[in-house]
């Protein structure tokens, strides 16, 4: 519920903060002195369209800020959760910044937000009734909605859409097979030569770095030869080898350290050199007779490097690049080679899910016809008491070429609010206060199984009184046992049953036009009532009448 309007800077207000509680809440005051304009305030706060004009007269901005208790509302969670706002703590803050230059900002619970987020939420939390542009009621989607509630069949319309969903996957799907295959009676035979090339070349990951060292190794076999035999010789095989001359040093290392101890780490040194270089002469005779001189294993291996040369330069800068091509083609050619049995089955998936869709359809079409008469019967026997005689409510679902997700029909509300006149669509026929009415009588039949919490009735009282002004007030007050109700009213009859009233005021000051808002209690509520009964809040005769009208209420 709402339970705290904050405005400032808006029309005539320059500031102004409403504390609200649950229940009926009665908003009166003389004519012109701003109340609309708190309908106005939330109707922004919701989503509503600004415009610069809006503004305060030497102000550079509006500011509108709501504090919304939701903890209660699981829906509305629900739907705060799904957008990633954040509401653990219950509270719910909606502002909403008008500028004259700039661009207009909101934010929601401190982060900034878009106008769209405000609106579904909005949607959500307050219904306005009043001006046509904050009317729910006008759109189809919401008499569709109302229909459905009323009926019970919510549920069954959830699982329609959910239906259509599918069904609109499966023939995605399809069309997407349909059309591979298409493509695919031109492509297979490309990715087959592809897939067929690559895979009997039998490539190894890696196999190219591995041949061009054994080919370079081949090409050069006679110069490793000649290399190392030279080198092995010269070491450790011929005569006057360095191995050989090194061992001849060992005697006269031998006599310098029996003259003098301390060169012993010399003769230490010279037998690890002449180890180490007697193991290098060994490993290059191993390696010159290692050393394979075989012209046709290196035609072999050139043969090869120039076929990986070859599918590199067609499928891939990597060998590993051409391995992954000819995979992706043999995967693409199977999808080909098998979309015959695919589109097989999905036409099988699709045939059901349209089975489906046509049933839950015939479903809800036979329960919105029954939900329609019963609805149709309970507004039209409220009409009389709300001021409407002699008004006619109709609710027409004309068929659809195509079933969609909202059902085999479009549900659209009709009305003739006199006697004679053709039924025609709730924008054309109705007045702001008549419109007001007729989502009284909608909201009274709904009252257990409407989901937003909120409700704002502007110029529900337009053109009536008496004992039809007591009808609207008992409805008003109906529907406030479970929702928290805000009513702009001139009546006194529907102003005494509220539980908590608030009169705006305007007044002059310094050149300047402000208005305000306060609750009134007791005798200050009294005089109030005075004031709507007769226009003089200190006639006795007015104010015995609002006692016994505030006395009937309790």
């Amino acid at each position: 519920m709402l339970r705290e309007l904050r405005i400032r800077d808006l029309a005539v207000v320059e500031e102004l903060t409403l504390e609200a509680g649950p229940g009926l809440a009665a908003l009166t005051g003389e004519t012109g002195a701003g109340k609309s304009i708190l309908v106005e305030a939330l109707a922004l706060l919701v989503g509503g369209r600004p415009s610069a004009d809006m503004i305060r007269a030497g102000s550079g901005r509006a500011i509108i800020e709501g504090r919304f208790e939701v903890g209660d509302t699981p829906l509305l969670v629900s739907a705060c959760e799904e957008a990633g706002v954040d509401v653990e703590d219950g509270w719910l803050i909606l502002k909403r910044e008008l500028r004259r230059e700039g661009r207009h900002r909101a934010w929601v619970n401190s982060s900034p937000s878009t106008t769209g987020l405000l609106k579904a939420l909005g949607e959500r939390l307050v219904d306005l009734h009043g001006q046509h542009e904050h009317q729910r009621l006008l759109h189809r989607t919401e008499q569709r909605r109302i229909l459905d509630a009323f009926g019970g069949h919510t549920e069954l319309a959830g699982e329609l859409a959910a239906a259509v969903d599918a069904l609109l996957l499966a023939d995605r799907e399809l069309g997407e097979v349909r059309a591979t295959a298409r493509a695919g009676v031109e492509r297979a035979d490309y990715l087959r030569f592809k897939a067929e090339e690559i895979e009997a070349a039998a490539l190894e990951s890696e196999e190219d770095d591995s041949l061009t060292i054994e080919s370079r190794r081949l090409g050069h076999s006679e110069e490793l030869i000649d290399l190392s035999t030279g080198l092995n010789a010269a070491l450790y095989e011929a005569d006057g080898s360095v191995v050989e001359r090194l061992g001849e040093l060992g005697r006269d290392l031998a006599e310098l350290v029996r003259i003098d101890e301390s060169g012993q780490p010399f003769v230490d040194l010279h037998e690890s050199a002449l180890r180490s270089l007697e193991e290098l002469g060994r490993e290059l005779g191993r390696y010159r007779d290692a050393v394979d001189h075989d012209p046709a294993r290196l035609s072999q291996i050139r043969e090869r490097l120039d076929e990986i040369y070859r599918l590199k330069r067609k499928y891939g800068d990597t060998l590993g690049a051409v391995i992954e091509a000819g995979r992706t083609a043999r995967v693409e050619l199977d999808g080909i080679e098998g979309a015959d049995d695919e589109i097989a089955r999905l036409e099988r998936l699709r045939d059901r899910h349209e089975e489906t869709v046509r049933a839950l359809a015939k479903r809800l079409t036979a329960a919105r016809r029954s939900a329609a008469g019963a609805l149709r019967e309970v507004v039209e026997e409220s009409l009389p008491a709300l001021g409407l005689e002699g008004g006619r409510f109709e609710i027409e679902l004309e068929p659809l070429d195509e079933i969609s997700r909202d059902g085999a029909e479009r549900v659209g509300y009709l009305v003739s609010l006199n006697p004679g006149f053709p039924a025609g669509p709730l924008s054309r026929v109705a007045s702001g206060g008549e419109m007001s009415r007729l989502m009284l009588a909608l909201k009274t039949a709904l009252v257990s199984v409407d989901d937003v919490p909120i409700l704002v009735f502007d110029e529900v009282d337009a053109g009536i009184g008496g004992e039809i002004a007591n009808r609207i007030a008992e409805r008003l007050v109906h529907v406030a046992a479970s929702h928290q109700v805000l009513v702009v009213t001139h009546l006194a009859q529907i102003a005494a049953r509220a539980d908590s009233h608030y009169v705006v005021s305007k007044a002059a000051e310094s050149g300047s036009t402000h208005a305000a808002v306060a609750p009134v209690e007791e005798d200050a509520r009294i005089e109030e009532l005075a004031r709507m009964l007769s226009g003089d809040p200190g006639s006795v005769r007015s104010r015995a009448h609002a006692e016994e009208l505030l006395a009937g209420s309790l």
